[in-house]
């Protein structure tokens, strides 16, 4: 597995980032070292999503979803999506 040397961001992911509170900021930055250390821990999606991983976590004691993009020995994990499981699937369709 080749170490992550970039990590991008869908300007949807920076708009909704934008919007949280310093402690919730805090656990996004634990998730996203997480997948930076090991891209694979995400659940891979099956069909239209087959391009998304989605890596679940607690933000603030609320389980949230971070879907990001992954390939196999590529350097780039690209964040798309954050958000709660109401929706989430449906918003990455569109």
């Amino acid at each position: 597995m080749a170490k992550i040397e970039t990590v991008l961001q869908t300007p949807t992911f920076k708009k909704t980032v934008k919007k949280l509170k310093a402690n919730q900021k805090a656990d996004l930055d634990k998730a996203v070292k997480a997948l930076i250390n090991d891209p694979l821990l995400g659940e891979k999606k099956r069909g239209d999503l087959a391009y998304l991983r989605v890596y679940k976590f607690k933000m603030v004691k609320q389980l949230t979803l971070l879907g990001y993009s992954y390939e196999d020995g590529t350097v780039v994990l690209e964040l798309l999506s954050l958000g709660s499981h109401e929706n989430f699937y449906r918003n990455m369709k569109k």
